[in-house]
């Protein structure tokens, strides 16, 4: 995994002010191939390192041919200049064109081999970069995930993936064999013809490189502008589209194209100051060479005219510059390309840079549930030092038992959960399983010995299968059926065209909460975890669908040590022991009719929770005798 260093970055990837991995917003083309190189020159693919090898060789080959082509123009002219009517001297002129042809035919040749076999090292080097990343997205915390902006993260890694492959094209595999091009250019100018003419070679190529350079910086801030506001666009298209229906029932589709619209209108004006900048920097560097071209023809007439030169040589100097202005301009796209694809890579730099909040300690070992114990022993946690969540919370879950922990809104009961699963670690007290600190243990083991079913259940755009076995990958369809039985949603799917091969659509939008929380159920079943935790499992759902799946969690639980999280309190009447939990702080304790008899903070709940109830019912009832009549 590519480590780049400490950083933090806001909710789409981008740093923000005073972050230390600003430090990448100024990203030196050496920093970027430095971290590139190991990719691009991976040490334990010898067949990937003998194509790199021999892309380079290909390259420099083909240098030397390209150089070498307009010395046959200059012979097929002198040729021609002693007398074009002599049968021998005809002959040599064409058969110097013929040469010249024959060397860029071979140059053609040189560079396509060049290019299909660097293809492999450049996408394997895409390829490894964007499953680090990809994989590094995954280790980052809860927190950095519950603050990113939907599409943001995608974004970075489709625009970086973009640009590593841009860098590695153009940089690695073209970049040092075209600076010697310049270097034999300048020598034939030289040694061909005198000091004068490398000057004005290496004045033109200075000036214009240097140009090319302040233009492109000056078009950076451009491009950033450009890209800010495409990324704005398209979180805002993803965001609204993925609560279609909430639009809907507030009928904010004028809303929602005009906050699209306003993003787009930024993009188009970026993208016009970009397409402007672009052509005074094409003018410009048209300008520059033209004018270099023009300096050495015209003193190479006046060397034709002074005999030092043949109109040979006025032929190949004139052959040089043209060829001279290819490599010229690919710098100038180089560069051009290098540092637009550094503004898209800096974000994936920057996500690399961001260390992981939660980390394994060095040499954590795997942990070992035994009875499945869980202990919470003086527990302090806070999301933000100046908003206290959890206030010396202390509590045992015996094996085997329910242990339901309830109390208003906000008292920090889901909190609870997060803790145990390691996507927060508390700032004081300790939490155990079986006597081993879940602090000492990795995250993988821990979390392959927890399961969840939440309030929310998300499904992957995939089948019903596909979501089940997500509990365990290597169950097999009679096991993955098994669970969905026990789940008491088997017969739904067999009723489902297609089965467990059924399409569940994004985030699962075409099964109704109750199939989801099936779904969710028989995953957990087929994890076959020795704790459980039910998040508000049942209170998004209507109290008929909520009545089945009490059956199917109940099924679940037996056997398992189960922590239910709960804000309706007719579904933990059944727990062994009933925690109250109310601004952090467990105020209450006990079975419930011991809390009911107490006549406390839990009793009061009940009552309001059951008048509620009750009231439904009558106004339930009520509908349904005027619907009668």
């Amino acid at each position: 995994m590519l480590r780049i260093g400490p950083g933090a970055v806001s909710s789409d990837g981008s740093a923000p002010p005073g972050a230390s991995a600003k430090a990448f917003g100024d990203a030196s083309l050496i920093a970027t191939l430095r971290h590139l190189w190991p990719y691009v020159w991976p040490k334990r693919r010898a067949d990937l390192e003998r194509r790199v090898a021999i892309t380079f060789a290909l390259l420099i080959a083909g240098k030397l041919v390209n150089v070498a082509a307009p010395f046959a123009f200059k012979w097929a002219a002198d040729s021609l200049a002693q007398d074009g009517a002599v049968p021998t001297v005809a002959a040599g002129a064409v058969a110097f064109t013929l040469l010249y042809g024959a060397l860029r035919i071979l140059y053609a040749f040189l560079t396509q081999a060049r290019d299909a076999l660097f293809a492999a090292v450049a996408m394997h080097a895409v390829r490894r970069l964007a499953n680090d990343v990809f994989e590094h997205m995954h280790q980052l915390s809860l927190r950095f995930h519950i603050s990113r902006k939907t599409g943001g993260l995608t974004r970075v890694l489709e625009r970086g993936r973009d640009a590593i492959e841009t860098l590695a094209r153009l940089v690695m595999s073209t970049a040092a064999p075209t600076v010697v091009e310049f270097a034999l250019v300048l020598g034939v100018f030289f040694f061909q013809f005198d000091v004068g003419f490398a000057f004005a070679g290496a004045l033109t190529i200075g000036a214009y490189l240097a140009y090319t350079t302040i233009a492109t910086n000056w078009r950076i801030g451009i491009r950033r502008a450009m890209n800010e506001s495409d990324v704005d666009a398209n979180v805002k298209a993803i965001d609204s589209l993925l609560n279609y229906e909430t639009v809907k029932y507030f009928g904010a589709e004028t809303r929602e194209r005009e906050r699209y619209d306003e993003s787009m209108a930024r993009y188009e004006r970026a993208s016009v100051q970009s397409y402007m900048s672009l052509a005074v920097l094409n003018a410009g560097q048209a300008f520059i060479f033209t004018a270099g071209l023009a300096a050495v023809m015209v003193m190479c007439v006046d060397g034709v005219r002074a005999g030092r030169n043949s109109i040979g040589d006025f032929v190949l100097i004139n052959a040089m510059m043209i060829q001279l202005y290819q490599p010229l301009n690919f710098m100038g796209t180089l560069y051009r390309e290098v540092r637009q694809a550094i503004v898209d890579i800096e974000r994936m730099f920057q996500i690399l840079g961001q260390n992981p909040e939660i980390a394994d300690q060095p040499g954590a070992s795997d942990i070992v549930v035994r009875e499945g114990r869980v202990v919470f022993d003086n527990v302090v946690f806070h999301y933000d030092a100046s908003r206290p969540i959890l206030q010396g919370v202390s509590f045992e879950a015996a094996p085997g038992q329910t242990l339901a922990i309830v109390g208003p809104s906000g008292a920090g009961k889901s909190t609870i959960s997060r803790l145990l699963f390691r996507f927060y670690e508390p700032q004081g007290g300790r939490i155990t399983i079986d006597g081993q600190d879940i602090l000492a243990v990795t995250q993988r083991s821990l979390r392959e010995a927890i399961g969840m079913v939440p309030q929310d259940t998300v499904l992957f755009n995939d089948s019903i299968g596909y979501n089940i076995r997500y509990g365990r990958w290597d169950a097999s369809f009679e096991e993955v059926r098994e669970a969905a039985r026990l789940a008491r949603i088997d017969d739904f799917i067999q009723s489902a065209p297609g089965g467990y091969e059924a399409q569940v659509g994004e985030r699962g939008l075409k099964l109704s909460g109750g199939e989801k929380q099936r779904v969710a159920i028989a995953r957990t079943i087929l994890k076959g975890p020795p704790i459980l935790i039910l998040d508000e499992a049942t209170s998004a759902l209507d109290s008929v669908t909520e009545h089945e799946i009490q059956g199917a969690l109940a099924s679940v639980a037996r056997g398992r040590t189960t922590l239910v999280i709960a804000h309706r309190l007719s579904t933990v009447v059944e727990a062994d022991e009933i925690l109250f939990l109310d601004h952090g702080r467990i105020i209450e304790r006990g079975a419930h009719h011991a809390l009911l008899e107490q006549g406390g903070a839990y009793c009061a709940m009940w009552n309001r929770q059951r008048e509620a109830a009750e009231a439904r019912e009558r106004l339930r009832r009520a509908e349904k005798e005027e619907a009668g009549a």
